[in-house]
């Protein structure tokens, strides 16, 4: 205890001594600058680091270091709101920084191998408006190429779908930095494609809102509920939207909200399939005639082309109700020709008519409907300046903006009229059953023909058929016209087949425009002005035409596909369409002492029936063009197959 005593002040002296000794170095001035500098510069570096965040998700930010997770998922903080994050996010890549958003360029388009024209498929961009929220609890493994992404860890953004049909005009695909991240727990998917909802890891943050699909009577997709809390800061203003975060089952519908923005898309492209497999179905040409006041297709009055035979309202008809019919097919619905969608259709091809003057009334008809749908009508002409369509070879419509042409070629037979010259010089005329129609190379190249024949075949001459007829240099003394119709179809179904390329082309052949003459024919007095509603009972229709049973014998015969659009039966009920009376303005001295015995009951009143074929020509088109886009879609996957 003694030896102790004894040296305990010399121990605490040694010790203040060599304390002192140490700080004696920090009086030195070049070391006290030196710790200083070095604090001064921690300090400094430590504030710039929190008040400017780095675009690197990994780097040594404090933002969490006040914030707590609360059970569900969301996240709540102190009301000091500190903006540093935590400092484990550098040495633990998966944490999530949520004021950062790093932009991912969307990839190039992939070709789409699989189509399927479902009920399931909803095509819709995102958008930048809606929340992500908390999803919990995702176990799914999908096998179908449109559904959602799965992004990787510290993935920070969503590429934008490459949609066929983009529905939503006010959809974004850049990103919105205001959003609050979902939190995702406990979720393991594999996906192939990008159509549909995009799944996240955890600690994984999204940046546009995910793409949506509608299911038929089931859930097939996750779906976010809106509801999180969201700080949305603007210079020295602070405003605070507080939402409460619900966890969604991944196999519930979708909110109230996307069901009624998923609707629209559902509608376009859903509706549009099921539209085009419903006519694949349908018989277009068995159905009735049903009243719309939505119709006429184009304002009476409002289309200068109509020539004088046809413009029944500028002749003084008093009627209107003949002009608001529509056809409607027993077992679908006619879509109603839309003007400007028929000309993207036809934007860079040539739609040809070839016959005789019934083909004319329904060319006429289109170029009225489609030229309504063109916002400049100045760029829709006929290519030689002609405003009258009648006396000339063909003629041709040019609508400029769309780089198309709807054209009509005069061949009444759609064989040769021909001269045989006499034994006295005179000359005689004839029809020569083996030689196509001369203007038959000008259109052979066309996009869309649409052919048609039959009423130049029922007057005297074609009727009775005597020293009439002709194949080479022979000229039948009596042939029977049933006969020689089949003749001349059969030397027409042979040019087709061997001069229209099937694969570029969509050939059509429009079938017997019903007459309705009372108490004679076109020569000899017939009538029809009395006529003001369609007939309603079928049993007064006629029975189906001879010439039309050749027709389609010699169709079945052809190798080229001929889609037979037979409109006989449906202009049957139409007595009330004629121009009758109503066909001319200036009458001549013998049709003013008689207008009566001078009525036109085989062509139609425009606007009028003629519309109708129209309308059934686009539901044929809508049609060939899915198919063959279908088909074009499906070639580059038989190519991949191969090699």
């Amino acid at each position: 205890m003694a030896d102790t005593t004894k040296h305990l002040p010399i121990n605490r002296g040694t010790l203040i001594s060599d304390l002192k000794s140490i700080f004696s170095l920090v009086k030195t001035r070049r070391t006290a600058a030196f710790i200083y500098g070095f604090m001064f510069a921690f300090v400094g570096f430590t504030v710039f680091l929190a008040l400017n965040p780095s675009p690197n998700s990994a780097a040594p930010w404090f933002t969490n270091i006040f914030s707590t997770s609360g059970k569900d998922g969301s996240s709540s903080s102190f009301s000091s709101r500190s903006q540093f994050p935590s400092i484990f996010s550098y040495f633990f890549p998966n944490n999530t920084s949520p004021r950062q958003v790093q932009t991912f360029a969307a990839p190039p388009p992939i070709l789409q191998t699989n189509f399927s024209r479902s009920g399931n498929n909803t095509f819709q961009s995102p958008t930048v408006n809606r929340e992500p929220s908390t999803v919990q609890n995702h176990n799914q493994s999908t096998l179908n190429s449109d559904k959602a992404q799965v992004l990787k860890a510290n993935q920070t953004s969503v590429p934008t779908p490459q949609t066929p049909l983009p529905v939503s005009n006010n959809a974004s695909s850049s990103p919105s930095v205001n959003k609050a991240p979902p939190v995702v727990k406990n979720q393991t998917r594999s996906t192939g494609n990008s159509n549909q909802t995009a799944a996240f890891k955890a600690n994984q943050t999204v940046v546009s809102a995910p793409v949506t699909q509608a299911a038929d009577n089931k859930s097939s997709s996750p779906t976010a509920k809106v509801g999180s809390s969201e700080k949305i800061n603007s210079g020295k203003d602070e405003k605070k939207v507080e939402q409460k975060s619900e966890p969604s089952n991944y196999t519930a519908s979708l909110s109230k909200k996307q069901r009624n923005e998923t609707k629209p898309a559902v509608s376009v492209k859903q509706g549009d399939d099921d539209l085009i497999e419903s006519l694949k179905k349908c018989d277009l040409f068995d159905g009735n005639w049903v009243k719309d006041d939505s119709y006429p297709l184009y304002k009476p009055g409002s289309c200068s082309l109509i020539d004088e035979q046809f413009n029944c309202i500028r002749n003084g008809r008093p009627d209107k109700d003949y002009q608001k019919f529509k056809w409607k097919p027993r077992h679908c619905n006619l879509p109603r020709l839309d003007g400007s969608r028929m000309l993207d259709m036809l934007r860079g091809r040539r739609l040809v008519f070839v016959g005789d003057s019934l083909n004319r009334n329904m060319w006429e008809s289109l170029i009225c409907i489609l030229r309504n749908s063109v916002k400049d009508q100045s760029k829709v002409y006929e290519a030689q300046g002609r405003h009258h369509f009648r006396g000339e070879a063909s003629y041709s419509f040019i609508f400029k903006d769309y780089n198309c042409t709807i054209e009509f070629f005069v061949s009444p037979f759609l064989v040769q009229e021909w001269e045989m010259p006499e034994k006295d010089g005179s000359k005689k005329e004839t029809l020569r059953l083996d030689l196509v129609g001369r203007s038959s190379e000008q259109y052979k190249g066309a996009d869309i023909i649409v052919f048609n024949t039959g009423h130049w075949w029922t007057h005297d001459k074609t009727s009775k058929g005597k020293d009439y007829y002709q194949e080479g240099s022979h000229v039948y003394g009596e042939l029977n016209v049933l006969e020689a119709f089949r003749k001349a179809l059969t030397t027409w179904a042979r040019w087709v087949d061997a001069n229209v390329n099937p694969s570029k082309s969509f050939v059509f052949f429009r079938g017997y425009s019903a007459s309705h003459f009372s108490g004679g024919q076109w020569n000899s007095g017939g009538q029809c002005d009395s006529e003001s509603e369609p007939i309603k009972n079928e049993t007064y229709l006629k029975p189906y035409p001879p010439k039309m049973t050749v027709l389609e014998r010699v169709l079945r015969g052809m190798k080229t596909h001929v889609t037979y659009l037979n409109i006989t039966r449906m202009t049957d009920f139409r007595k009330d369409g004629h121009p009758s009376i109503y066909r001319k303005q200036n009458l001549s001295k013998e049709e003013r002492r008689s207008p009566l015995m001078f009525q036109d009951c085989s062509h139609w009143c425009l606007p009028g029936v003629p519309d109708a074929w129209n309308e059934v020509l686009y539901a044929e088109l809508l049609v060939k063009l899915h198919n063959n886009q279908q088909q074009q879609q499906k070639r580059p996957m038989e190519y991949i197959r191969d090699l």
